[in-house]
């Protein structure tokens, strides 16, 4: 997980590192790693054209460093103060935005640039309101934002989110943990692992979903459960089912429509249709394992009718679900307000979205950015659900669960064509798990920042993968 701070817990985390450190240790550091990002951009140094714009404060100290280390290799660099930059900046190969970075507070106005010219933010594009997103000025648009010890809340939220671009991050070795996070390649590690002793109950999975006008639901969340490790499934349908024709042989077809004591856990709600509270809260109010609620179970009227103080459930809607159970919160700040809905239902709650928001009733919050467009078509949350499902069975707490399922979910999708069916997607996730499990390296360090999307499949057609710190604490 890598951190995700507000810009008053990044100046705590900077000051612990300056008293063990000193400050000009942070910032040759800080330095060292935009150049390198820099590098990376231009392919190679030598005779690129660079201008550093810098600011009074450490984001400016940080572009001079690294406007040294690019001319030490040979790029004609040219550093602008802020104070005195011009209207426009001449043609060039590449921009670095080192103006103002944390905790920025006036309106900024940039110098404009020719078409093209590619632009590395410092930390943050200037002129945006770290903590909220908001927009301070006329920020340039970056092409590629380096997170400098931690990710802050407006790389993932709000209108400044768009202006980040890609969003890589160089860990410096100063935050080592947080209550909010992004989930990354390397927490997938635990999804492998099973006990030599386990048996076909110890993972099992019940399902409530499908019906006669929706038979497909079912398939694909048993799909999803099966491709994330689920060990037996166990499905009860609303109506008369018999057109299940597709449904895997491992699953086993219930009558009783009722939850098995052996399941470890309860997914409910896709394809049941609507006005089912009543339906499905006969079934899940004895309930003690946790619950897993999508689709047409997200019903206000079945969270009024069961009693949720307690219980572990997961609520995983998308932003129209979300409005009606929340009775109309304020969206515009998806993290207060997903964290706010989770803390007064005592759910954890998923939000789906570009960038996924998961909750929990303590305030923790887990930030997923993978996925595609491939993922924006009917039946993909059924698989995610049938997926977080087996997660759970699998015995990690609902909370990681829902995240590093979402993130799996988001991986397999980068997989696909924009254009290809839910269908597709269990095989894919089948695959990642495999090759996880295949890499040594990664499961014996409990993960590694091995991209088994790009070896597996060559380059991604989504948001970039977010890499771990190499030993010197920059992401490669």
């Amino acid at each position: 997980m890598i951190p995700v701070l507000s810009v008053a817990q990044m100046r705590a985390a900077d000051a612990r590192a300056v008293s063990v450190r000193g400050s000009d240790a942070l910032v040759e550091l800080a330095g060292y790693a935009l150049g390198r990002e820099a590098q990376r951009l231009l392919g190679t140094c030598y005779g690129k054209r660079v201008v550093v714009i810098v600011g009074p404060g450490l984001n400016g100290a940080d572009g001079r460093v690294a406007a040294r280390w690019l001319k030490g290799r040979g790029s004609q660099v040219r550093i602008v103060e802020v104070a005195n930059q011009p209207r426009a900046i001449e043609q060039c190969d590449l921009v670095v935005d080192a103006a103002f970075g944390l905790g920025c507070s006036r309106p900024y106005s940039p110098p404009s640039l020719s078409a093209g010219t590619r632009v590395l933010a410092a930390d943050l594009p200037s002129g945006v309101d770290s903590d909220t997103g908001a927009l301070l000025g006329s920020p340039l648009r970056a092409d590629v934002t380096l997170a400098l010890g931690a990710f802050k809340y407006a790389h993932l939220i709000g209108p400044s989110a768009p202006f980040c671009g890609e969003v890589r991050f160089a860990g410096l070795g100063i935050v080592e943990q947080a209550e909010d996070g992004v989930v990354e390649d390397d927490d997938l590690a635990s999804l492998i692992q099973r006990a030599p002793g386990d048996h076909k109950w110890v993972h099992a999975v019940s399902v409530f979903a499908g019906s006669p006008p929706m038979p497909g639901a079912a398939e694909l969340v048993a799909r999803g459960a099966l491709a994330g490790g689920a060990s037996m499934i166990r499905l009860a349908t609303r109506g008369d089912a018999s057109n299940l024709a597709n449904l895997p042989p491992e699953v086993v077809r219930s009558s009783d429509k009722s939850v098995d004591r052996r399941s470890r856990v309860v997914v409910a709600g896709p394809g049941l249709g609507q006005d089912v509270a009543s339906w499905l809260a006969k079934r899940l109010v004895d309930v003690r394992v946790p619950v897993v609620l999508d689709a047409d179970g997200l019903d206000t009227n079945l969270l009024d009718e069961v009693p949720l103080a307690g219980r572990r459930w997961l609520l995983t809607p998308h932003e129209g679900e979300f409005a009606r159970l929340s009775k109309g919160a304020d969206i515009t700040n998806r993290v207060g307000a997903v964290r706010a809905f989770a803390a007064q239902s005592q759910c954890v709650v998923l939000l789906k979205g570009p960038i996924t928001i998961v909750a929990d009733p303590l305030g923790r919050v887990r930030f997923v950015r993978s996925g595609t467009a491939a993922l924006a078509t009917a039946g993909t949350g059924d698989v995610l659900s049938g997926l977080i499902g087996a997660t759970i069975a699998r015995g990690h707490e609902v909370f990681e669960a829902a995240a590093m399922a979402a993130h799996l979910h988001g991986r397999a999708g980068e997989r696909l064509d924009v254009y290809a069916p839910a269908s597709a997607l269990p095989r894919a996730i089948s695959e990642i798990l495999d090759e996880i499990s295949m890499n040594e390296e990664y499961v014996g360090r409990g993960g590694s920042h091995a991209d088994f999307n790009a070896r597996a499949r060559g380059p991604r057609r989504g948001r970039s993968r977010t890499s771990r710190p190499d030993d010197d604490g920059y992401s490669a």
